[in-house]
């Protein structure tokens, strides 16, 4: 059995990542401090959207990872985060970043939000691999927002052993999309029979069709039931994920 202590530092990021590093860390720092050991940060926590992805963008060496990998190091926690990376045709990459103790790997954003307005297809080129990293002896997939809505993806998680579905998020507000956020968050965590903890900015009032955050965020067991979730304002979630149950579920429901 391996119970892993989690949280999700439910923030929101602007413009310049010098300040958004300042946050992360600071926000990484007060997690830890609560107990946790892997500690999800929302998507675009480099720079929100809305902003010259291709001005700000950095490379996996460059200072934002280098300032996340310092204090996880520092912590001795893992720290997955998103941020955005050149691509080789000109556009980025959304990725996200796991780092800590023993722990190195990237998901580029496989699913791009080409919908209610948005068009992050036209600056960010797509990921085309499935990515999971081992931590303490458990199997954990990573997944970012928009892929949310595509069950396939984490039913492939699951098949591939992940037990932990790690899912920073920057979710658009508007009609109905809370209720749709919570809806998929508990769906999905069903599709990988996989504990799933998701990471969406704080709620920040809509601007244009940037997807920005609207909070909700939490932590869901592989049965689809919300074992914690935070409301749309900022702060942490800490929570606890026992991988013993994973393996008996899908003993008992075999869709996997």
């Amino acid at each position: 059995m391996t119970v892993l202590r989690v949280a999700a530092a439910q923030l929101t990021t602007g413009a310049d990542p010098v300040p958004n590093l300042a946050a992360a860390a600071d926000a990484v720092r007060r997690a830890a401090d609560g107990g946790a050991e892997l500690i999800a940060l929302p998507e675009a926590t480099l720079a929100a959207f809305g902003t010259d992805l291709r001005s700000i963008a950095e490379p996996l060496d460059g200072p934002f990872a280098t300032g996340l990998r310092k204090v996880a190091a520092e912590l001795g926690v893992v720290v997955v985060a998103g941020l955005f990376e050149p691509a080789a045709d000109g556009r980025v990459h959304n990725t996200l970043l796991a780092t800590g103790p023993g722990v190195e790997a990237a998901y580029r954003k496989i699913h791009l939000y080409d919908a209610f307005g948005s068009r992050e297809s036209d600056t960010v080129a797509p990921g085309n691999e499935l990515v999971s990293f081992g931590y303490r002896d458990v199997t954990i997939g990573l997944a970012t927002c928009y892929d949310l809505r595509f069950a396939d993806q984490f039913t492939a998680l699951g098949r591939l052993g992940a037990e932990l579905i790690v899912v920073p998020a920057s979710w658009g507000a508007g009609p109905g999309k809370e209720e749709q956020w919570d809806l998929l968050t508990r769906a999905r965590a069903a599709d990988a029979q996989a504990w799933l903890l998701a990471c969406d900015q704080a709620y920040t009032p809509p601007q244009g069709t940037d997807p920005l955050g609207i909070g909700r965020s939490s932590l869901t067991t592989p049965l689809g039931h919300t074992a914690a979730r935070l409301d749309h304002t900022a702060g942490i979630l800490h929570a606890t994920v026992d991988t013993e149950v994973v393996a008996p579920i899908r003993a008992r429901v075999p869709i996997l």
